[in-house]
């Protein structure tokens, strides 16, 4: 039992700072400078026409 309570610190303490620590990176990387046109071209791709025609 003593294994499972080290365990359940360890998560509760450095498992909490480690995901407000890649929560704060993927608000960095999405909020950063020229993130607008990167997320605006990936977004348009569904809408794009095919450039052969198959039919």
């Amino acid at each position: 039992m003593e294994i499972y309570t080290a365990l359940r610190h360890f998560a509760d303490s450095w498992g909490l700072l480690a995901m407000t620590l890649f929560f704060l990176g993927v608000v960095a990387f999405v909020f950063r400078p020229g993130a607008k046109k990167s997320a605006h071209e990936a977004a348009q791709i569904p809408l794009k026409e095919d450039s052969h025609d198959d039919r």
